[in-house]
C-alpha cells in the first residue's frame, strides 16, 4: 500500500510540478506527517526531491527529472479501459485517436495483464445515454471544442432558454462537461464564469484571439460547485399522483423518483414526484395516459384536462 502511494506522489509532483504538504496530503488522502515520511522515503531511494521554504514553497523535483515508472497494475487498466467512453470522445473528433491510445495501452501491457483488461471489456459495457434520448451531437460542438482545445476566443450567437432572442456573445472558453448526455460549455465573459448548453448556440466561429484562462481556474471544481448550488436554487414542481404500477416504472425511466406513500386500490398507489416546471410535468404525464392521474398542484391538473381535452377534440 505504501509503495503504491510513493509511486503517486512522485507523479503528482512529476506532473503539477510544485505541491505543498498540505496539497499533498489532501491529493493522498493522508496527514501531513504522513506526506512528510513519505518524501523522506523517496529521498532515501535516490529520488531527487527537495523542499523551498517560506511562502509560495513546497515539494518539487530538480527541473528535468522524468521517472521511468509507468507500469501499470491489473486492476488500473482495467478502470482506465473500462472508464473509456468513445461515444462523448468521438463527438469531440477524437474518436480515431482514443481507439490509437487504447490500443497502444493494451500492446505495452503485459500479456496476461492484457488478457484481463480484454476480459473486463467484454463483460462490462458503459452507456451513459438515458432512454429514448436524441443521440444528436449539437451542431456546433466541432468550433466550440476546437476553441477549447486551441485555446481561442470563440463568437457565438446563443438563445437562452427563457427566451426567443438571441444574443451575440465573444467568450473565453475554459472548457467543456458532459452531463447526462448533454454538453454545456463553461466560458468567461466581462470577468465572471458562466455556462452555456451547446445545443442552444446557433453558430459559433472560432477568433482568431488566444484566450484568457485564469491560471487557478479548476473545471472539476468549478463544476461540482455549480451543480450543488444549481440543485438547492433550482425550483422543483413538487406533484403528488395517483399512478399504476407500470406508470411508476415509466416514470423512473425518465428521470423521476416517485416514492410511494400509500396504496389506492385498483392497483394504483398514491405517490409524490419532482418536475422541473409545469410544462415539464404536462410533457412527461401526458404520454402515460389514463396510468397516471394528478392530484395536485391544481394548475398541473388543470393543464392535464385541458391537453386530453385537446386530444378528445382531434379525434372526435
Amino acid at each position: 500500500m505504501r509503495a503504491s502511494r510513493l509511486v503517486s506522489l512522485l507523479l503528482l509532483l512529476q506532473t503539477r510540478g510544485q505541491l505543498t504538504a498540505p496539497e499533498l496530503a489532501e491529493e493522498l488522502e493522508v496527514s501531513v506527517r504522513t506526506v512528510y515520511r513519505d518524501v523522506e522515503a523517496l529521498s532515501s531511494a535516490g529520488v531527487p526531491v527537495y523542499a523551498e521554504a517560506g511562502r509560495g514553497g513546497g515539494f518539487r523535483l530538480i527541473d528535468g527529472y522524468r521517472t521511468r515508472l509507468t507500469g501499470l497494475s491489473a486492476k488500473e487498466a482495467e478502470a482506465l479501459l473500462l472508464g473509456g467512453t468513445p461515444g462523448p470522445v468521438g463527438e469531440l473528433g477524437l474518436g480515431t485517436v482514443f481507439a490509437a491510445a487504447q490500443a497502444k495501452l493494451l500492446a505495452a501491457m503485459p500479456k496476461e495483464v492484457a488478457d484481463r483488461a480484454f476480459v473486463v471489456r467484454q463483460r462490462f459495457h458503459l452507456d451513459s445515454a438515458g432512454w429514448f434520448k436524441s443521440s444528436r451531437v449539437p451542431a456546433h460542438l466541432g468550433p466550440v471544442a476546437t476553441a477549447v482545445w486551441e485555446g481561442q476566443r470563440v463568437e457565438v450567437v446563443y438563445r437562452h432558454y427563457d427566451s426567443d432572442e438571441e444574443a451575440k456573445r465573444v467568450l473565453d472558453p475554459l472548457g467543456l462537461v458532459l452531463k447526462a448526455g448533454v454538453w454545456y460549455l463553461v466560458a468567461a465573459r466581462d470577468g465572471e464564469t458562466r455556462t452555456y448548453r451547446v445545443s442552444r448556440i446557433r453558430s459559433a466561429r472560432v477568433l482568431n484571439e488566444e484566450s484568457s484562462r485564469p491560471p487557478e481556474f479548476d473545471l472539476p471544481a468549478y463544476w461540482a460547485d455549480a451543480v450543488s448550488r444549481f440543485e438547492v436554487g433550482a425550483p422543483r414542481l413538487a406533484v403528488t399522483l395517483r399512478a399504476t404500477g407500470r406508470a411508476i416504472a415509466a416514470l423512473h425511466r425518465h428521470g423521476c423518483e416517485p416514492e410511494p406513500v400509500e396504496r389506492t386500490g385498483r392497483g394504483r398507489v398514491r405517490t409524490s414526484a419532482t418536475f422541473d416546471d409545469v410544462d415539464a410535468a404536462v410533457r412527461e404525464l401526458m404520454p402515460l395516459g389514463g396510468a397516471v392521474e394528478v392530484l395536485d398542484p391544481p394548475e398541473l391538473r388543470d393543464r392535464m384536462r385541458e391537453a386530453a381535452g385537446e386530444i378528445v377534440a382531434v379525434y372526435a
